[in-house]
């Protein structure tokens, strides 16, 4: 696995409250809150499998195996230098993660032989034919398009086990495109809107869907992120749940949602 990032090209950065020490490149795509977000909402329990599709440096996994003991994870990146930052970081943090380098489109022989628990992603948000394309490559790989989310969607699908769940996280504005897509190959669908602050329209979505379930679906009501109407000054102002999970690691409940 290609490992060849210059000292200077990478940033250490804390997640969790310092539970977490992510080593990431300084320019391209940097991890942010919606990997933790996705990876709190994840009902996992001891002994499951997790696979994270399009892990990145593996935030998402890496979040989930901190907080809850003994889950194995598995990760699938496309971009070579971003699965040896995977693994890197897993090993750093005393965490069993198995990254695979290779494309969701034509799974590694290795994945596509097996079935998981939980099979995670955080696919790219924007459709190229209507944005801008990011300037660093790595960046536009993270967040441009390239394959489509039915495939997305369908590979989480078929890497289930029956009974299992798949969870994603992403903007707004493509729920209907997930939905539509989802719902040829899931069931039991939920959706939990993000909301900024109080009043204000969501905009990222998570959406849980079961291999072979037959429950309704069900839209929650939002988790809302802020405290306040307004964005009161140069400072991080998450209300008290959702410190909770950035900091502590707590979960995420689709159920509770605020």
């Amino acid at each position: 696995m290609k490992d060849d990032w210059a000292a200077g090209d990478l940033t250490e950065d804390e997640f969790l409250g310092g539970q977490l020490r992510i080593t990431q490149p300084r320019r391209g795509y940097r991890a942010g809150i919606d990997p933790v977000l996705l990876a709190a909402s994840v009902a996992a329990r001891p002994g499951e499998t997790v696979l994270d599709l399009g892990c990145g440096v593996g935030v998402a996994a890496l979040c989930l195996g901190r907080r809850i003991e003994g889950v194995q994870l598995h990760g699938l990146e496309l971009q070579p230098g971003y699965a040896a930052l995977a693994h890197r970081n897993a090993a750093a943090n005393d965490l069993k993660m198995e990254v695979t380098q290779g494309d969701l489109s034509d799974l590694p022989t290795s994945l596509r032989e097996r079935q998981f628990d939980h099979v995670i992603a955080n696919p790219p948000y924007f459709d190229r034919t209507t944005s801008t394309r990011a300037t660093d490559a790595g960046r536009e790989t993270a967040l441009g398009e390239a394959t489509p989310l039915r495939d997305w969607i369908r590979t989480a699908a078929k890497r289930t086990r029956p009974k299992g769940h798949v969870t994603f996280i992403q903007r707004a504005e493509r729920l209907p495109e997930m939905m539509a897509h989802a719902t040829e190959v899931l069931g039991s669908l939920e959706v939990l809107p993000l909301i900024p602050r109080k009043g204000r329209a969501a905009r990222l979505v998570l959406i849980r869907g079961r291999r072979g379930g037959r429950a309704g679906f069900r839209l929650h009501d939002g988790w809302i992120l802020h405290e306040g109407d307004t964005h009161d000054g140069d400072r991080e102002n998450y209300n008290t749940a959702t410190s909770c999970i950035l900091r502590l690691g707590a979960a995420l409940p689709f159920s509770s949602a605020m």
